[in-house]
């Protein structure tokens, strides 16, 4: 069957094979000992989720409805940066599959592609991820060309004051600008096919932090500048929805939204910031209780099936952002495998959606959890 993609773990296991054990490990790796990374996705997957029957599911919807927008799934693709690493000419993958399927595509500071490009590519289906790294003018600069080209919705990341510690990349001597020694040129020559396109397409570069008269961008680099005052400068000067991305705590939460911040995104970056954290979905039923019924929330942090996105729903989001898998299926067989791995979500969504005795995917909420049966997740009855 060659690449063909059952699951998110089949994508996985192909791009393992396919990468050069660097990139792999950039893409898979996560801070410390990589439990915060296991720990998001054993605590999703021991939910437990309560069907009804007897019930007329034979037309169901899954469209989600966020910021005023219609979306085909209720699902979109989180913010990842340098992803022409995976494969070449990864961004404008996600682009296209964005558009295609009608789902948001966010955009990192830290992509391969510009601004302007993936607003070519995605139209209104593009999202912009913000980082304050050398200077709150540079960022501000960023946020104007987004705004220029008819980004409306903008993501400012607030979980990475400083890139966490991750081993993997540490071992295999991964940074940015990128270098090749010794140990990486024999890494990619055991890995002919992704070393032969990614030679004819160029090494990938990080399309927009590197601004005229500007310092060189240093991934490394503290990104600690990012405070309350700088939120409430931010909301003055950015005009469309803003949402405020990497938060865990509930009285966090509730200060940004008294902020004037349209929307918040529960998440532990993957697990690739703090090793200690709590899984994201932990704490997702608890900042929904602190921030009220009508506020919205996003979700991401561990999400590898359909039915994830469905635990994620019924746990106070009010919708997905899924990264990690769709890189492993771009480096399984492009954008194929990307394609096969979107399907493949839909129609777990679908037909979990019919497990459940649900028709309308806004009608999942906490009634479908069952509480309180899953030893030592930590995930509480409420």
């Amino acid at each position: 069957m060659g690449n063909k993609i059952f699951s998110a773990s089949d994508a996985r296991r192909l791009a393992k094979r396919r990468l050069p054990r660097m990139i792999f490990d950039f893409i898979d790796g996560s801070a410390g000992e990589e439990r915060a990374c296991a720990l998001n996705v054993e605590t999703i997957e021991a939910l437990r989720m309560l069907p009804r029957v007897l019930i007329n599911v034979e037309d169901r919807n899954y469209q989600k409805t966020l910021f005023e927008q219609n979306w085909n799934l209720p699902f979109g693709i989180a913010p990842m940066g340098m992803c022409d690493l995976t494969w070449p000419g990864a961004d404008a993958m996600l682009a296209r599959a964005a558009r295609h399927y009608g789902i948001p595509l966010v955009l990192s500071t830290m992509s391969s592609s510009s601004i302007e490009s993936t607003a070519e590519r995605a139209g209104e289906h593009a999202w912009f991820q913000l980082y304050v790294g050398q200077s709150e003018e540079v960022a501000y600069h960023l946020i104007e060309r987004a705004e220029t080209v008819g980004y409306t919705n903008l993501i400012l990341t607030v979980d990475v004051p400083s890139i966490g510690s991750r081993p993997r990349e540490e071992r295999n001597g991964f940074q940015s600008p990128f270098r090749i020694g010794p140990r990486q040129f024999l890494d990619f020559a055991l890995h002919p096919q992704w070393s032969f396109t990614t030679l004819k397409t160029g090494m990938p570069r990080l399309a927009n932090v590197n601004v005229p008269g500007g310092q060189q961008f240093k991934r490394n680099e503290a990104r600690g500048l990012v405070d309350w005052d700088f939120l409430a400068r931010l909301r003055e000067r950015w005009p469309g929805n803003l949402i405020v991305k990497g938060v865990l705590d509930c009285e966090d939460a509730v200060r940004i939204r008294d902020a004037g911040v349209d929307a918040v995104c529960v998440s532990n970056h993957g697990g690739r910031q703090l090793d200690s954290v709590p899984a994201a979905i932990q704490m997702l039923p608890r900042i929904r209780a602190a921030v009220g019924a009508d506020f919205p929330l996003l979700f991401d942090s561990g999400v590898r099936n359909g039915e994830g996105v469905l635990k994620a729903l019924a746990s106070g989001a009010d919708f997905v952002l899924i990264g990690r898998p769709f890189l492993y299926a771009m480096a399984a067989d492009g954008y194929p495998g990307l394609q096969q791995l979107i399907e493949l979500f839909r129609s777990q969504i679908d037909n979990s959606l019919a497990q459940l005795g649900c028709r309308d995917i806004d009608n999942i909420d906490s009634s479908y959890m069952l509480n309180g049966l899953v030893a030592g997740t930590g995930v509480e009855p409420e």
